[in-house]
């Protein structure tokens, strides 16, 4: 049975390449009626517990909640595959999610974890026909640590959908006060939400086993609370 804690899994197939594969977590009542997918990052897949209890926590706040792994963590490979590859990937895990569930094809979002992040803002700027409601960015990579010179968001302004970006305001790739500009100058403006003390993984120096879970909570409770002012407004 489908639940926040037991999530199904299901196969996506690619044009290229082998399966990957899928967990549904179910939403919790009451029901938003929208779905979030949501892409891990470059170092951990779909089962590391960042993405698990992120999921959890926005399935039990009401969102069908879609986590997936790409082709290379799939192949249980180090090295990410060459962007092309994962925006292929994210494009029919989209596809399959929304034949799946009908909250898909009502409001759906896309999003993710640092790089699958950043898939989904790529993969949203060149396809401006996907049916995708707005995006939320989980530390968003704006350049690697150390290069602020090597930015990555050329592509952004091609957007034009509401983005919600979660940003510590230590994240090493890149503070909130760097995104700031890029963010807010799209059409629409995006939301900035600033973890403070957070770093790219919204983890704050020296915090307590209480401070640690409001953060948790706080990055969750804003992602649900964006999206269901979305919804509502749309």
């Amino acid at each position: 049975m489908t639940s926040s804690k037991n999530p199904e899994a299901f196969a996506v197939g690619l044009d290229a390449g082998q399966p990957v594969t899928a967990l549904h977590y179910a939403a919790g009542q009451p029901a938003s009626g929208a779905a979030l997918i949501v892409a891990h990052g470059a170092g951990a897949g779909q089962k590391s517990p960042f993405m698990v209890d992120f999921a959890r926590a926005l399935a039990t706040r009401g969102f069908d909640t879609v986590t997936f792994n790409f082709p290379y963590t799939e192949q249980r490979r180090r090295l990410p595959d060459r962007a092309p590859v994962l925006e292929a990937c994210y494009a029919a895990v989209i596809e399959e999610t929304r034949r799946r569930l009908e909250s898909a094809r009502d409001a759906l979002f896309i999003g993710g974890k640092s790089m699958g992040g950043r898939m989904a803002t790529q993969l949203a700027a060149g396809k401006p026909e996907l049916p995708v409601s707005g995006l939320v960015l989980l530390g968003y990579p704006l350049h690697p640590p150390g290069q602020p010179h090597k930015r990555r968001d050329a592509h952004l302004p091609s957007i034009r959908r509401p983005m919600l970006v979660i940003q510590g305001s230590r994240d090493a790739f890149g503070t909130p006060e760097e995104l700031a500009p890029a963010f807010g100058a799209l059409d629409p403006p995006a939301t900035l939400h600033v973890i403070e003390g957070g770093d790219h993984s919204f983890k704050v120096a020296r915090a307590d086993a209480a401070r640690r879970a409001a953060i948790d909570d706080e990055v969750r409770q804003t992602a649900a609370e964006w999206m269901q002012a979305i919804r509502r407004s749309s």
